[in-house]
């Protein structure tokens, strides 16, 4: 499979010469500046600033020579184009979450998220110690791509809905916004799944183009004013139990940096993915306290929606293993969540249970 040469040919949205001319490395006094494309809008709550974090890492621990230029969703390609733009040559790095490409390798998922997969902890034993980030690399190098895990949002919610859901048939013909495997699974519930850009989620659920969507949390969701439109929200999600996102750089431009400069790339990566977690995890409680107080219900689906949830994720899943490369990160993801699993559930789950318990 030669994609690297076949992207490399192409130009998206521009001539060849164009994305030549943007894809030359810009040095200034020893500096070389990297454009960084992302999925997000400027200022996008906590998935922008995972980007900005990463940016101003490597700007600072680079001493000056590497200088990495932010671009939100739209000012230089589209949300969803940023993996062909970087991957192609077009644009140095992008930003995103990798399960907005499941299009280009079905693998993606694992590194956003899949249904009833890891939480966070699982996620970044997995990534770090159990074969996580070596399967990363591997899929990204077929399509000219050094990935690295650059932010986590934690638990994503069930999501905002025009009315409640009391049983699998009210997803019957409901137009809802999930991107990933979880669309995927809910399509098999007969949804009418849509892939909106975060930008665009708020018109669309205004307008009543969809009539429901998920996008991160109570914090994230308020600062897109979802509670303006519907008071109708789940807080548990099947979806994403742990939504990774990732920083990717063009390979070709990574193999031109120095050890140094790679690896300051890696840590920068690191740190964000952690740091946002907390971002994430600090503000979801307030956030959703205030939306309680501004009226909105909060609401858990019944079990026999969990049911149908589990048994349309696992179809989803099964009609992609027969890649090989799917397999293998999935059968190594989900070997690694059992074994974290066993222990979490009897150590600090069986703590937290016991001392909300005490504490009352």
């Amino acid at each position: 499979m030669d994609r690297r040469s076949f992207l490399k040919k192409s130009a998206l949205g521009g001539s060849a010469a164009a994305a030549t001319a943007l894809a030359a490395p810009a040095y200034a006094q020893g500096q070389r500046t990297l454009t960084m494309v992302t999925s997000w809008g400027r200022g996008a709550a906590g998935v922008f600033d995972s980007a900005q974090r990463c940016a101003d890492s490597i700007n600072a621990m680079s001493d000056g020579s590497l200088n990495v230029e932010i671009k939100a969703a739209g000012e230089l390609v589209g949300a969803f184009e940023v993996f062909d733009a970087v991957s192609s040559g077009q644009a140095d790095m992008y930003h995103a979450a990798d399960y907005y490409f499941v299009g280009q390798h079905p693998g993606y998922a694992f590194f956003t998220a899949v249904p009833f997969g890891m939480t966070a902890q699982e996620q970044v034993n997995w990534y770090y110690h159990d074969g996580g980030m070596e399967l990363h690399d591997e899929l990204g190098e077929i399509f000219g791509l050094k990935s690295f895990l650059a932010g986590n949002t934690g638990a994503q919610a069930g999501g905002w809905f025009s009315k409640e859901i009391n049983g699998p048939e009210d997803f019957q013909g409901l137009k809802f916004r999930m991107p990933g495997l979880g669309g995927q699974a809910l399509g098999k519930l007969g949804a009418s799944v849509q892939n909106i850009p975060g930008s665009e989620v708020y018109q669309a659920l205004s307008s009543g183009a969809i009539d429901g969507t998920e996008w991160i949390g109570p914090w994230a969701d308020e600062k897109m004013g979802f509670q303006e439109i519907t008071k109708t929200f789940y807080t548990a999600g099947f979806h994403e139990p742990a939504a990774g996102l990732s920083l990717a750089t063009n390979r070709d431009v990574f193999d031109e940096l120095t050890p140094a400069q790679q690896k300051i790339i890696e840590i920068a990566a690191a740190e964000a993915h952690q740091w946002n977690l907390a971002q994430f995890l600090a503000n979801n409680g307030a956030a959703l306290q205030r939306l309680q107080a501004g009226g909105v219900k909060v609401l858990e689906f019944p079990d026999s929606v969990w049911d149908a949830f589990g048994q349309a994720s696992q179809e989803v899943l099964d009609e992609n293993m027969s890649d090989e490369l799917f397999k293998k990160i999935h059968d190594s993801a989900m070997s690694s969540m059992a074994a974290s699993s066993a222990w979490l559930n009897k150590s600090s789950g069986a703590y937290t249970t016991q001392r909300d318990r005490v504490r009352g």
